[in-house]
């Protein structure tokens, strides 16, 4: 048990510091290694269903993108005229998809996780060789955004958060980017705002319904909340451009193993 903890505290550190980098919460790297290691069948099975992996991910990003969340604002980097609708958007979709979870068997959790992180890896990483990002850490003067189009989504983004157990900077970081005009670094900020809102409704709803395997959410949240204090560190001298190839190879590698273990490859 004590060689455990330490390997979920490293492993937590390791989720903080990327997630909060790329501005995802770290779920994304969760979910596919409970999966692998720590589910029936693995090396330590700790989870027996899927509602379990995806509601004890939960709480792991809610701590990342609470402790992240702090730091950026430290950094003045969070636009709050966009992340507080943009949080109160997610909340609704975060309530239904811890319900829904308990429909999902494993193979149906893989093949769909894995298909969605494929698609959003392919359309990250294209745009992110093809179009040209400015690495600033402020908004221009006179900046405006589409406040329909990114409520709308936002709902959207709760739903797939407390569903896949992933948090919805997976989704809400390219979508600020690419549909919204944000800067990058401007965008991981704003998304671990509303991470940490959107998470924490989620984790009640999990949580009351007896979805979190508590060790390693515990230990793999202390160290996510160290390594979201690194990660935004580094974020301020990391290019744009590094920042979503990153991601996207990251999706692209998790979405195909995923889909191998549905048994469709």
């Amino acid at each position: 048990m004590g060689l455990d903890i330490l390997l979920f505290l490293i492993l937590g550190l390791f989720v903080g510091t990327f997630g909060t980098l790329v501005g995802i919460g770290g779920g994304l790297i969760c979910v596919p290694i409970f999966i692998f290691f720590l589910s029936d069948g693995g090396v330590y099975p700790y989870f027996h269903t899927a509602a379990q992996i995806t509601g004890t991910s939960l709480v792991i990003v809610f701590a990342n993108a609470l402790s992240g969340t702090l730091a950026y604002i430290r950094q003045q980097r969070v636009y709050f005229p966009a992340a507080v609708p943009f949080a109160l958007a997610t909340l609704p979709g975060a309530f239904l998809g811890s319900y829904i979870v308990d429909d999902f068997t494993g193979p149906m959790l893989y093949i769909s996780y894995g298909s969605f992180l494929l698609v959003m890896a392919l359309l990250m990483y294209w745009n992110a060789t093809h179009k040209k990002h400015t690495d600033v850490h402020t908004l221009p003067a006179g900046f405006t955004f589409n406040r329909s189009l990114g409520i709308g989504s936002s709902a959207g983004v709760g739903f797939i958060s407390s569903i896949f157990g992933i948090g919805g900077g997976v989704i809400h970081v390219p979508l600020m980017v690419y549909l919204l005009g944000f800067p990058v670094h401007m965008a991981t900020a704003t998304s671990h705002f509303v991470l940490a809102c959107s998470a924490a409704f989620g984790v009640v709803s999990h949580v009351w319904l007896g979805h979190v395997v508590w060790t390693p959410a515990i230990c793999i949240s202390i160290g996510a909340a160290v390594g979201a204090q690194i990660g935004a560190a580094i974020s301020q001298k990391t290019k744009s451009k590094v920042i979503l190839v990153l991601l996207s190879l990251a999706m692209f590698a998790l979405g195909v193993r995923l889909i191998w273990m549905s048994g469709m490859l």
